[in-house]
């Protein structure tokens, strides 16, 4: 059953003044993205005139527009073009992009160094971020209605991860650009579609007690969300399994055969495998904990590891032995020559089906009611910045 929209919600506004108090200065700030990830160099570039500026602000030297340079990591600090420093800012001027690895972005870069090597961090507005983060995990041309759900639900993810990062000392961004976090490709992935659909939720979140809720999101999930606790091991009140409207996903139903040596090659340490036993399955089915059995030995993987190890798509799948190979040893089990894993769903099952929100959306579902679907007992909020 799908819930009913309250804009008020059923919250004390005690508590969530002091939330917004909080965090309503990060409508006015910028995100810090980390692009791509750390290595020993990174080309930069900006489409107009641009500032190059040390660690305290101060201006070193000018980057010609449209030239790409290369910043190095050096011992304790960047190197750029004659100019070095512990950290580095690239500034375009006022209506240009900049360039970081092979993208443009809006906003302005940071590089700095780390123990891994040199950190391109992108420094943008939540509004600009998020039309392209639209853009990219969804398709542009879907219902608006989807497009606004996956607005707010990227907003408040965003907003969440900020305020987890910002507790953490030295912490040099909020989030990432891939799927770990959220798919954020720059100016490439911006449509109208998607800039819409930030502008018409601009500074939306999803609250639940007064707090920004950790808006995840997944592709499909095979019929069913899944319980918080079935994938992270704690209980999230409003990561509650719900029924799917993902029928049209690509991903509804799928399988893949692995052979006995992509499987050796793929989870080692217990020899050639003879079967996959589930220990621990969900109520939906997704495979929790698996025993791995070999002809040398067995161990006991979480589901997440063993989809990770195998490429699986989701966890919500069943592994199916195809015999053929006999052991050398005559006592030895007989061996499959291959496994079949047949599935639904794509991601980790968790909050908002993005498929399912088309679904929705094609049924004629506002974004507020897709909103409330997957993630129960939520209030939709606007944050307002001083």
């Amino acid at each position: 059953m799908i819930g009913q929209f309250s804009r008020t919600g059923r919250y004390g506004w005690l508590s969530l003044l002091l939330w917004l108090l909080m965090v309503a200065p990060a409508l006015a700030l910028e995100l810090r993205v980390a692009i791509g990830t750390a290595s020993s160099e990174v080309t930069v570039g900006s489409s107009t005139p641009a500032r190059i500026l040390d660690a305290a602000n101060r201006p070193l030297a000018n980057l010609q527009p449209l030239e790409g340079v290369t910043a190095r990591s050096i011992p304790g600090g960047v190197s750029l073009q004659q100019v070095k420093s512990s950290r580095l800012w690239i500034e375009p001027g006022e209506g240009g992009y900049v360039f970081i690895g092979d993208r443009w972005y809006r906003g302005k870069v940071k590089l700095a160094q780390t123990d891994k090597g040199l950190i391109a961090v992108n420094y943008v507005n939540l509004e600009d971020y998020l039309a392209s983060v639209v853009g990219k995990e969804m398709y542009p041309s879907w219902p608006a209605e989807a497009l606004k759900a996956q607005a707010v639900a990227a907003r408040s993810f965003a907003l969440y991860r900020r305020q987890v990062q910002q507790r953490q000392p030295g912490s040099l961004f909020d989030l990432g650009d891939t799927v770990i976090s959220q798919v954020y490709t720059g100016v490439e992935s911006e449509f109208p579609s998607t800039e819409a659909a930030a502008t018409a939720t601009r500074g939306q979140v999803l609250t639940h007690g007064g707090r920004i809720v950790e808006a995840v999101f997944h592709s499909a999930s095979g019929g069913f969300t899944e319980n918080s606790e079935n994938v992270w091991s704690k209980p999230v009140p409003y990561l509650r399994s719900v029924p799917d409207f993902d029928q049209e996903s690509p991903s509804r139903q799928w399988s893949v055969s692995l052979t006995s040596v992509q499987l050796k090659q793929r989870l080692p340490g217990v020899g050639n495998i003879i079967s996959l036993r589930p220990v621990r399955v969900s109520p939906q089915g997704r495979v929790m904990t698996m025993q791995v059995i070999g002809d040398k030995g067995s161990q006991t993987i979480s589901g997440a590891q063993l989809r990770r190890a195998l490429g699986l798509r989701s966890t919500l799948f069943t592994a199916t032995p195809q015999m053929g190979l006999v052991a050398a040893t005559g006592n030895a089990p007989t061996l499959p020559e291959s496994f079949l894993f047949s599935g639904r769903g794509h991601g980790h099952g968790l909050g908002m089906s993005q498929w399912g929100a088309y679904g929705m959306a094609k049924q004629g579902y506002g974004y507020q009611q897709i909103l409330q679907h997957y993630y129960q007992g939520t209030t939709l909020t606007t944050l307002q910045a001083d």
